[in-house]
């Protein structure tokens, strides 16, 4: 249901294939909604059924045509309508290593701490993409795009977020391995 309105948020920006809806949420949404290429087209096919999208087919020479989207007023509304609905409820967040944690009493205290490490070495990774690389994007899209410099202002949060969430598991992999390794 919320990868409708993902799709729909950045139609309103400006028209895209599937292809390249999918580029922009791994670079600006990934940190915190994201989706299969198969799940982008599969939802822009039954958004156009319902009209809240239309595409049409861009020629290309030499090279296979390019289904665009682009969003319709029903469209804009029915985001305006899902922007305006406030979130009510605290969303369920699954996490695997929090899960595999908790059953690994017994397991090698060795390859607990290989596997907690490892852990620690991708949020470092991540926390390097989201200081860098999608910082760096944000401010890109801010100059090229119409009200960019107002949309940066709310992107930077959700930016920010993946950038305190990585350093708080950071923080939390430190002490989870320290306590192990006592």
């Amino acid at each position: 249901m919320s990868l409708k309105y993902t799709l729909l948020g950045f139609l309103n920006y400006q028209p895209m294939t599937g292809y390249e809806l999918k580029q922009t949420m791994d670079i600006s949404t990934s940190n915190f909604w994201h989706a299969k290429q198969s799940q982008i087209y599969t939802t822009l096919k039954k958004m156009e059924e319902k009209g809240l999208v239309m595409s049409d087919i861009e020629e290309q020479n030499g090279r296979p045509n390019r289904r665009v989207y682009k969003v319709t007023e029903s469209g804009r509304a029915a985001l305006q309508t899902w922007l305006k609905k406030p979130v009510m409820e605290l969303q369920a967040h699954k996490e695997l290593l929090l899960l595999k944690l908790f059953f690994s009493a017994d397991q090698d205290k060795q390859a607990l701490l290989t596997q907690l490490n490892w852990q620690r070495d991708l949020h470092q990774q991540r926390l390097a993409v989201y200081q860098g690389e999608t910082k760096a994007v944000i401010e890109q899209f801010a100059r090229m795009m119409p009200g960019g410099e107002q949309n940066a202002v709310l992107w930077n949060a959700t930016r920010r977020f993946g950038v305190m969430f990585a350093q708080m598991s950071i923080k939390w992999l430190d002490e989870t391995i320290k306590k192990i390794e006592d």
